[in-house]
């Protein structure tokens, strides 16, 4: 072998050797935000959903598959404003990873970026769940989204400055297409706006004042208490005093409540995919708002 062939297989070899650029591991507390990383990450990360649609996010297990991940994970994304509180912090202390505690570049706040609703005056757990920092969930609201993915791009660019022009570039892209698609679902949802509508919970403030949909009643007595036949029969006699266009629940909620109200109300009983992958349709985030759109405009109908 002369001199450049020996050369050349060198060189094959160094190649071959030098390892593959890992992908970034991220850990999405909720779909919405592990649908928000896809898009601005693309191979660059290697999301996994610790949720998803139909399970309720105040509540869930901290099980041992979510602690392995949690182990592994490069960055976690998460709402925040406490709609985790009853299972991350324990996830966070038992998983030893330093990266994704509170205060660290690894640990992404969602609720950060974006202006909170319903903060209360005064805390009192007998008024049912609360959340100091206001109502968490911000995923309803197109503009929200815009906001944080901003912040979420930024934050992948930190946690992995050797893509940082990739996310950079993604994120560009995804502002336009979302710009041009917040258009388009504000155009269409036009004569949503003023509708009286009655909720499940008090899941919905962020869609509310984006539509100006007016919320008149909640099926829940408390947020978080299940209704009783005596408060569903007081929100039916309060319905024939102030009527209402619809009954709007979230893909996880039980749909008895707002079925039996549907029923004796004679308006239409509405399940919105709340997050990406609550409906066939909400598949990704664009996806996500063109249903509840749609949904919303049907049952006014």
């Amino acid at each position: 072998m002369n001199s450049t062939m020996k050369w050349l297989a060198g060189a094959l070899l160094a190649l071959i050797s030098v390892p593959a650029c890992a992908a970034l591991n991220l850990f999405a507390c909720e779909p919405e935000w592990g649908a928000l990383a896809r898009e601005l990450g693309g191979d660059k990360v290697n999301v996994y959903d610790a949720t998803n649609a139909l399970q309720d996010p105040h509540h869930v297990e901290a099980k041992p598959s979510l602690l392995a991940r949690a182990r592994n994970a490069d960055l976690l994304a998460c709402t925040g404003a406490e709609l985790e509180v009853g299972w991350l912090p324990i996830l966070l202390q038992q998983s030893g990873n330093p990266k994704i505690q509170p205060g660290k570049p690894g640990n992404f706040e969602a609720a950060r970026y974006v202006h909170m609703l319903e903060i209360p005056a005064r805390l009192d757990r007998a008024e049912g769940d609360v959340h100091a920092g206001g109502n968490p969930h911000i995923q309803t609201d197109p503009r929200n989204i815009a906001a944080v993915a901003e912040a979420l791009g930024q934050r992948l660019a930190e946690i992995d400055p050797a893509n940082a022009v990739v996310y950079r570039q993604r994120y560009a892209q995804f502002a336009a297409r979302w710009k041009t698609a917040l258009a388009a679902w504000e155009k269409q949802a036009a004569p949503l706006k003023g509708a009286a509508i009655v909720v499940q919970h008090k899941g919905f403030p962020y869609l509310e004042n984006w539509l100006g949909l007016k919320q008149v009643a909640a099926l829940e007595p408390k947020p978080g208490v299940e209704p009783t036949s005596t408060h569903l029969s007081e929100v039916l006699a309060q319905l024939q005093r102030q009527p209402a266009k619809m009954v709007i629940r979230a893909a996880y909620n039980d749909g008895r409540a707002s079925e039996w109200l549907s029923e004796r109300a004679k308006i239409p009983a509405v399940n919105l995919p709340f997050t990406v992958g609550g409906s066939d349709q909400a598949k990704d985030l664009f996806g996500l708002f063109d249903d509840t759109v749609q949904k919303l405009l049907g049952a006014a109908k």
